[in-house]
């Protein structure tokens, strides 16, 4: 992007509209890191985009691939990117050439938004690279709060890094090894950031010092003793007994979520692989707090550039232009869930019923369906309580607590799922219950299965066995195959996955050169 760098200044025109923004930006309470906007052509946009935001990533085929497939689709007008914005300390933005001024009205609108939800949700607290390390209190924050998230440098030395261990390695190898950990990347523990990493405590009688081993003896005379049970053959056993009780101490004491961070730690790796593992651990924990507040960061987004834009920054003549594009922004197809939709409406309502009063106690026992219909305490809570879930939620919470009976009823939610008998995709439910079970279930842990580290020397033979903690979706074993031979590459020694396939308990291993599977039960 070094071409680049100095072509993406705003011109006057739209420096003068990004100020009128900001200004309607404080004006309505919003509280962003500094953003500086740049423009871009769609070629651009493409590259960044395909780096995932970011101006400089490592080197790998994939960032490639991804460009080729935005081309593409923007060339054969499938898919067009109207903004892009990075959750840093300042924050960047890009806006793309050619847009029309309302368009580029709305990004700004919309990015000043995002940058305010990067600032305040405490999911993206655990991006602060003054914090590394060190637990974050999510309910504390210091008043004059700025944190380092210098977030484009950091990726920079990534693929400085990188690129050194390639000039040493080779090409090949190293994108091979990457390649491996990008099939492990989503093997992190989300929560970490907010958890301490504790140490088992000793049983009390180990705290006292060791226990004396029993050896078992040969029934003897007391006066045939030193016969039948000479020292030496005591000492023997009592050596025996030993190396067996440390063989069967389970290593980590207490199943690991983490697993990266558990190879990061553990694997018998060469440098510039732990450099490489490190790398991508440290992306994908990046990239978490977006995954964890999809919903509502673009929700939070679609809220105020709506509010900003017709409130403060259009005219009368500009608003049939505005809602053409917001309606785009808005549309949800049959079948298929918008994070925008989903979570602007709900915003909205949550500021609906805490402005009319419709929560607590109260509220919640009353069963006259006309008194509901037209209660109205007159509180105007909305913006106060709309601010406080934005900092304290993410989306599982945000949909646990917030979505309810008559939203579903309002906007038309459905479950549906596949029917064998008719070969197509059906409507399974329009029950509240259902609706909300599975959209959370799609939500937990984004979707992906939980895996843990379990033992690091399965069997005494110095084997990696995982768990997975099965909840009514068995492992796609494609997916299995591939992600033990990534961990085998890693680990250096066969891994197996403790599952549950088809009701039944299994074990499915590779060893290097063959998967297995076999009967197995976790202890």
């Amino acid at each position: 992007m070094s071409q680049f760098a100095l072509n993406t200044i705003l011109p006057r025109y739209l420096q003068v509209e990004r100020e009128r923004v900001d200004k309607a930006v404080r004006q309505v309470g919003l509280d962003p890191f500094p953003t500086v906007f740049e423009m871009i052509t769609y070629d651009q946009m493409n590259e960044i985009a395909s780096f995932l935001g970011f101006p400089s990533r490592y080197q790998h085929w994939r960032f490639g691939m991804e460009y080729e497939r935005l081309s593409k689709s923007y060339e054969y007008g499938l898919s067009k990117i109207y903004e892009m914005v990075i959750n840093n300390n300042p924050a960047y933005a890009y806006l793309l050439e050619g847009n029309s001024l309302t368009d580029q009205r709305l990004v700004m609108a919309h990015v000043y938004a995002h940058v305010d939800f990067f600032k305040n949700n405490f999911c993206f607290r655990a991006t602060d690279l003054d914090t590394l390390g060190s637990i974050i209190d999510p309910s504390q924050r210091q008043p004059d709060y700025n944190p380092n998230r210098r977030w484009i440098d950091k990726m920079a030395n990534h693929g400085s890094l990188v690129a050194r261990h390639i000039e040493r390695q080779g090409i090949d190898k190293v994108e091979s090894f990457i390649d491996h950990c990008l099939s492990l990347e989503n093997l992190i523990d989300p929560w970490t950031p907010f958890t301490a990493r504790t140490e088992k405590k000793k049983p009390v009688d180990d705290e006292e010092g060791p226990r004396e081993i029993d050896v078992p003896r040969l029934a003897a005379k007391d006066y045939m003793e030193d016969f039948i049970n000479p020292q030496e053959y005591l000492d023997r056993q009592r050596r025996k007994i030993e190396r067996e009780q440390e063989q069967q101490k389970r290593f980590p004491p207490e199943p690991q979520r983490d697993v990266l961070r558990f190879l990061m730690d553990h694997a018998p790796l060469e440098r510039w692989e732990r450099d490489v593992l490190s790398v991508v651990r440290a992306e994908a924990q990046y990239f978490v707090p977006q995954m964890q507040t999809k919903i509502m960061n673009e929700g939070w987004a679609s809220y105020w550039h709506s509010k900003i834009m017709t409130e403060h920054i259009l005219s009368a003549a500009e608003i049939v232009d505005y809602a053409d594009r917001n309606s785009g922004v808005m549309a949800t197809a049959p079948g298929q869930l918008n994070p925008y939709k989903l979570g602007v409406e709900l915003y909205r309502s949550i500021e609906t019923r805490w402005n009319r009063g419709q929560f607590g106690r109260e509220w919640e026992e009353c069963q006259n369906l006309e008194d509901k219909r037209h209660w109205d305490m007159r509180l105007g809570l909305g913006q106060k309580r709309i601010f406080q879930v934005r900092a304290l939620y993410n989306d599982v919470t945000f949909i646990d607590e917030f979505l309810t009976p008559e939203f579903v009823r309002e906007h038309k939610m459905y479950s549906f799922g596949y029917s064998g008998k008719s070969g197509n995709y059906e409507i399974e439910s329009r029950d509240f219950a259902a609706v909300k079970q599975k959209l959370l279930f799609q939500l937990t842990n984004f979707g992906h299965p939980y895996i843990r580290v379990h033992d690091a020397n399965h069997q005494n033979r110095g084997e990696l066995l995982l768990v997975h903690e099965h909840q009514g979706v068995d492992l796609r074993k494609d997916y299995a195959h591939a992600t033990l031979e990534a961990m085998v590459r890693v680990w250096k020694r066969p891994c197996a996955v403790a599952t549950k396939l088809e009701g039944k308990n299994v074990l499915v291993r590779y060893d290097g050169s063959e998967h297995s599977e076999q009967a197995y039960t976790v202890t």
